[in-house]
């Protein structure tokens, strides 16, 4: 028998979350396994339908779960903030490749930085990639901590283009909002560390 619900609570990093039962009751625990392939990843307020099962210690516990079609609004909010996404990497990256010329042409940084940010994004991409794919398929995940690290570590452009095109870790507000706030601080390290005052500092 299947049943409807709310997806109340998600742990993305641990792959775990609630269903509150649309008919009432006691939430259904509800592991990232128990959806399907093609459902993509859970999002909180997600409405879904499920089946019932009871896990190892005799607790119930949501399976065959799958996606509830969402109402058009919905569907208009997700092309707005994926058309967001896209200007975002059609202009952002651009942007900062114009900042770095003109610093190199005005203070001549070292060719290493540049090979820094190329390494890292690498990195920073295939990290991406292999979170996406636990998410899947339910295994150990990458920390969201981790994964701002390595933005801030000089690799935000490789995680841009990873939300962009691999559609991850694009949707959650509170992880693009700590997401701009280590691009912002990486590219005015850049800036501060090429700039004659900076230069001078650490020759001190």
């Amino acid at each position: 028998m299947r049943f409807e619900g709310t997806l109340t609570t998600w742990n993305d990093d641990r792959g775990f979350g609630f269903i509150a039962p649309t008919q009432g009751g006691q939430e259904i625990f509800v592991h990232v396994k128990a959806f399907s392939t093609r459902s993509g990843r859970p999002e909180v307020n997600q409405l879904v339908s499920f089946e019932v099962e009871l896990g190892p210690q005799g607790k119930k516990r949501a399976k065959k779960v799958s996606p509830l079609p969402k109402a058009a609004p919905s569907r208009r909010t997700r092309s707005a903030s994926s058309a967001h996404w896209g200007t975002a990497t059609l202009f952002v990256i651009p942007v900062f490749l114009l900042l770095y010329l003109a610093v190199s042409v005005l203070w001549k940084p070292p060719l290493w930085i540049a090979a820094i940010y190329g390494a890292a994004s690498v990195i920073t991409f295939v990290a991406y990639a292999m979170d996406k794919s636990a998410a899947t398929q339910g295994a150990w995940r990458t920390p969201e901590s981790t994964l701002h690290f390595l933005a801030l570590a000089c690799g935000w452009p490789g995680a841009l283009l990873a939300q962009q095109f691999l559609r991850h870790k694009s949707a959650k507000a509170e992880f693009r909002a700590t997401f701009w706030v280590t691009v912002i601080l990486n590219v005015a390290g850049f800036v501060g560390f090429c700039s004659p005052v900076g230069r001078s500092y650490l020759n001190m």
